[in-house]
Order: C-alpha cells, then sequence, then structure tokens
C-alpha cells in the first residue's frame, strides 16, 4: 500500500499536499482499495468553502457510498474535472491523477491536526483486517 512521503494524512483515509498556501486533496490508496471500483464522485464547486474534518464530497463505488472530509479549510480554486467522466482515475492513481480539489488554505496551523506519513503507517497497522 503506497503512503507518499510528501503529503499529510486524516485518520478517515484522505490525503493532502501542501505547496505554499494551496494543498491538493484527495483519497488514499487504502481508500480507494477498500472501497473497491469507483464508479461516481460528487465534486464540489470551484468558490465553495472547506472546514477541517467536515464532509465536502461523496464518493461512490460498487460496494458503497463514503463520504470525503476535508484535511484542512479553504476555499476551492481547483477541481478535477476528468473525474466527472473517468471516475475509476482514483483507484488507478489516487496521489497522482486522482486528486479531488485544490484548496486555498485558510489557517496553516491546521495541519498540525494531521498525521506524517510514518504517523498514517503506524496507523494503518493498527486497523482490524
Amino acid at each position: 500500500m503506497s503512503v507518499p512521503e510528501n503529503c499529510l494524512y486524516t485518520k478517515e483515509h484522505e490525503w493532502v499536499k501542501i505547496d505554499g498556501n494551496l494543498a491538493t486533496i484527495g483519497i488514499t490508496d487504502y481508500a480507494q482499495e477498500s472501497l473497491g471500483d469507483i464508479t461516481f464522485i460528487e465534486l464540489p464547486g470551484i468558490g465553495d468553502g472547506v472546514e477541517q474534518f467536515k464532509e465536502f464530497t461523496t464518493v461512490e463505488s460498487v460496494k458503497a457510498a463514503s463520504d470525503v472530509y476535508a484535511p484542512l479549510s479553504g476555499k476551492i480554486v481547483k477541481i478535477n474535472e476528468k473525474l466527472k467522466s473517468s471516475p475509476e482515475v482514483i483507484n488507478q492513481s489516487p496521489y497522482r491523477s486522482g486528486w479531488f480539489v485544490v484548496i486555498e488554505i485558510n489557517d496553516e496551523k491546521e495541519k498540525e491536526n494531521l498525521l506524517s506519513p510514518e504517523k498514517y503507517e503506524k496507523y494503518l497497522e493498527e486497523l482490524p483486517k
């Protein structure tokens, strides 16, 4: 299972990659694998606000629908339009082309509430199999 070193993580299995005051958000390899084949994603709109650890979108798969929570608070400045017609990209490449949105970060201090790659890997090891 892939856990890139350049991201931070949530216990709900979202990842965030921070670049200056922008943050790219998606779901982890663990999440996409648990969901199975993703068939639909309801993307929010540009300009919408997101709040840390609050639901901002829903992903549907052959197994279930699952809420996705924002790792950081901010305003959406970009969405991954490709996911509207090809949601399976999330399964194929959750960290590269399967990202959901880019936000402008409201509060840098919120990243202190997230898991480092090492802590996320440890958290995954503790989950029931």
